[in-house]
């Protein structure tokens, strides 16, 4: 609360003076004090404002802060109820198959402490992932949780479409967000296959659901950097080097949805660093609903890769501001002619729909997958 306004020092107020009103030198004396004190009350507001919006404004910034820490640091102060995840072997032919029962035990144990714990939302979601034939390459429940779902034949595949998703996206909702499967790492990833066997029953396609990252909170200071971009990113070669040794001849495309695209980026941007035998396999590097990727232009992601771009018609993420100050921000729009990118088109839908059944937008991020340029088309 602001302190009590008083009239400056060597101001009289009504209520001060004490002289006898019969006094004619003191009414006139009271007069002159009066008609003082009115011009200080007049003017003092403007002087107490600037000092109240310098309040308001300290008020409004720690508000923000506060908010900004609950958002990013909210439920950090509880014990994980959910066990790290197992030691697996290597990824190789040979092992595949270990990992896979591995990673359906851990499945299962997450499962019963979802119940015991009653995380009726998680255990929702882990019972869908225990479903026949689901096959995943690493889970970890812990915190907001991760995994690696496959789906097709990862060792006989001559293409392998690896799916980054964005922020917001945990393994309570790896199969669907707000009622759209597609939206979600599991869901895109089954859309694009499903969608391939239609173009050709046999595509030789293999599709990887890559939730292996911590995504950020779509409100949160994380969106604002690529910070979690950067460590997804050393997540993301590392399992392309797994991959590489699974299958030497398999080509590799990233489709790399929203905040994802920040990941693909960061790690093409890696260039000749650690796990650079898998990077080599990458020919093509979709960026759909994209903030940026913090290079300025196509050419600094690949020389060799084709680098492709699309953005939905209704899709805010085209509001979204494109610039990188001192490390905030995400750099250029990646559909922005600019840019240098392959632009795609990606029909009218929003910021979730990319991979919707029979959409413009998941018909051409299926022939990017399948390494099919000429079958893509190019905006209206």
């Amino acid at each position: 609360m602001p302190p009590r306004t008083t009239a400056p020092r060597g101001i009289l107020l009504e209520g001060d003076l004490q002289t006898p009103a019969t006094s004619p030198s003191h009414l006139a004396s009271q007069r002159r004090a009066q008609s003082k004190g009115a011009h200080s009350k007049r003017a003092q507001p403007k002087h107490a404002r600037p000092k109240r919006a310098r309040r308001l404004r300290r008020a409004l910034a720690c508000a923000v802060t506060i908010t900004g820490v609950l958002l990013t640091t909210a439920g950090t102060g509880h014990a994980d109820p959910y066990a790290a995840p197992p030691a697996v072997p290597s990824m190789a032919p040979s092992t595949l198959d270990a990992r896979f029962d591995i990673e359906r035990q851990a499945i299962e144990q997450a499962l019963e402490t979802a119940h015991s714990v009653g995380d009726r939302e998680r255990a929702k979601a882990l019972g869908a992932l225990l479903q026949p034939g689901r096959r995943f390459l690493y889970f970890d429940p812990r915190g907001r949780g991760r995994a690696i779902e496959v789906v097709g034949d990862l060792t006989r595949a001559r293409r392998v479409a690896v799916v980054v998703p964005g922020a917001d996206s945990t393994l309570s909702d790896f199969d669907s967000k707000s009622g759209k499967p597609w939206s979600a790492p599991g869901g895109g990833a089954r859309a694009v296959y499903e969608h391939a066997r239609k173009i050709n029953p046999e595509p030789g396609l293999a599709v990887v659901a890559w939730l292996g990252y911590a995504a950020p909170r779509t409100f949160s200071s994380d969106v604002l950097t690529d910070e979690r971009a950067g460590q997804g990113a050393a997540e993301l070669r590392t399992f392309l080097a797994g991959l590489n040794r699974v299958n030497r001849t398999a080509k590799v495309g990233l489709l790399c949805h929203s905040y994802g695209s920040v990941v693909c980026g960061r790690a093409a941007m890696a260039g000749a660093g650690p796990a650079r035998e898998g990077w080599r396999q990458v020919t093509d590097i979709a960026l759909f609903g994209s903030p940026g990727t913090t290079a300025w232009s196509a050419g600094r992601l690949s020389r060799t890769a084709r680098i492709w771009a699309g953005r939905g018609a209704t899709d805010w993420m085209e509001d979204v501001p494109h610039v990188r100050i001192f490390g905030l921000g995400l750099g250029p729009d990646p559909v922005s002619a600019r840019f240098g990118a392959r632009v795609f088109d990606a029909g009218g839908g929003g910021h979730s729909d990319y991979l919707a059944p029979d959409s413009r937008s998941l018909s051409n991020l299926t022939y990017i997958a399948m390494g099919d340029p000429a079958h893509v088309t190019k905006p209206a």
